[in-house]
């Protein structure tokens, strides 16, 4: 077979691999569009209040400091698929408890499931794609394709929120609240997402695993597992470029309290009731994602011509000052205006964000390099809702907002490390 042909039939691969990324991509995230904004409106709506309703949402993020290195192990041992096929079905149960959900207990297992669901969701799929990459073109550079995805992210998300909010406006169902209904699609979604897991995700067998039978290959995972997590904290403590990239997430997660949980707050209080405000938030969401699908398109444009380094740099000073923006604006629609702009600044930083992930990262520890970045973010999210909330609730959510989004510009200053490799290896391949 001659060069030609093998690079034609990689080429071809390859482009199969992103389509299959592009569309479980979407569908992953079309039912949190259509459930954005009913996470918090609907809790409000049964008789939670807004301190209980952040501390459900921490559930979510302490189960990620808890679990994202073995479940990251786990994927890393066990195989991709596996792990994102119970994740689907995770996410499945969780949101049929929390549709039934009416007190602060059920709340707080739907939130605890979903918190497993996501971590054994977190960065198995990219990882899996970027090792089908690899695997016909070790040097291929990712950044394009994961920018391509976060873009169908976020028209996916944008879609959802626009169909959540029109279903709401709809409310067909006069006996129950205006906010079950979304919740009924998300789940109908999440069922198609974890077929559609098992019959696309396909990848070579996981070394030294017994992938014939379940149980087998489950063992041979938890025994890889500590092996597995110790080489990620390994690379974390040697390098200071992951270092660095893990520790931005601490910043970045305290700026997603303000523009993700006390948005829908404030359009709360403007609008005086759940569903009203659930009603604006959904097609304003969906313009917000409508945006974060341009920002992830420029990004990948812009990091051709400025390097993935400063476009992630850039992006995250640029979200950061957006949200002290939506802190200082006076009424609903400089309040949105703000949650666009921080939305169009987001989805250029995260492809980006992802892209120098993987440079720090190998077939047998990139997923649970992923994973200890999400770990790092869960943890600080969980810790920011339960401060944030307080502060808000001490003082208005405004007033927040701007904290927030103040202390997350700061954490741009963790890519230098990642900058400084970029230009050493821009000047070696001069060179």
């Amino acid at each position: 077979m001659t060069a030609g042909v093998v690079g034609a039939a990689a080429g071809i691969a390859i482009a199969a691999a992103q389509r299959r990324l592009l569309l479980l991509s979407a569908l992953r995230w079309l039912p949190v569009g259509v459930t954005l904004g009913v996470t918090v409106l609907l809790p409000l709506e049964r008789g939670l209040s807004i301190a209980e309703i952040g501390s459900i949402l921490a559930i979510q993020g302490f189960v990620a400091l808890a679990l994202e290195l073995p479940t990251g192990a786990l994927a890393d041992t066990l195989g991709r698929r596996p792990v994102l096929a119970a994740s689907g079905v995770l996410a499945v149960v969780a949101a049929v408890l929390f549709l039934l959900a009416d007190s602060f207990a059920l709340f707080a297992v739907s939130l605890l499931l979903q918190g497993v669901f996501r971590v054994l969701d977190s960065g198995a799929l990219e990882a899996w794609f970027v090792d089908a990459v690899h695997e016909h073109d070790p040097h291929a550079e990712v950044a394009r394709p994961l920018a391509r995805a976060a873009t169908v992210l976020g028209v996916a998300i944008a879609g959802g929120a626009l169909v959540g909010g029109l279903l709401v406006a709809w409310h067909p169902l006069a006996g129950l609240s205006a906010l079950v209904l979304p919740l009924v699609v998300a789940i109908g979604l999440y069922a198609a997402y974890t077929v559609l897991v098992i019959a696309l995700v396909r990848e070579p067998p996981q070394e030294g695993a017994e992938t014939m039978r379940v149980l087998p290959a489950m063992a041979h995972a938890a025994r890889q597992a500590p092996r597995t997590i110790a080489d990620g904290l390994r690379r974390a403590v040697r390098s200071r470029v992951l270092a660095g990239l893990v520790l931005v997430e601490v910043f970045w997660s305290v700026a997603r309290i303000a523009f993700e949980t006390l948005t829908p707050v404030q359009l709360e209080d403007l609008l005086g009731g759940e569903a009203a405000a659930a009603a604006v938030f959904g097609p304003a969401s969906a313009a917000a994602w409508g945006l974060f699908a341009v920002g992830s398109l420029l990004a990948s444009r812009l990091s051709g011509v400025i390097g993935v380094a400063w476009t992630a740099i850039l992006s995250r000073i640029l979200n950061g000052a957006f949200v002290v923006l939506m802190g200082l604006s006076s009424g609903m629609v400089g309040l949105l205006i703000g949650y666009g702009l921080t939305y169009l600044a987001h989805g250029a930083a995260g492809p980006m964000h992802a892209a120098l992930l993987h440079r720090e990262a190998d077939r047998s520890t990139r997923a649970t390099v992923l994973s200890l970045n999400s770990m790092v973010s869960g943890g600080a999210y969980s810790i920011g809702l339960l401060v944030l909330t307080a502060f808000a609730g001490a003082t208005s959510a405004a007033t927040a907002t701007i904290v927030a989004g103040a202390f997350s510009i700061l954490g741009a200053a963790c890519y230098l490390p990642a900058l400084r490799q970029e230009r050493a290896s821009a000047v070696s391949v001069s060179g």
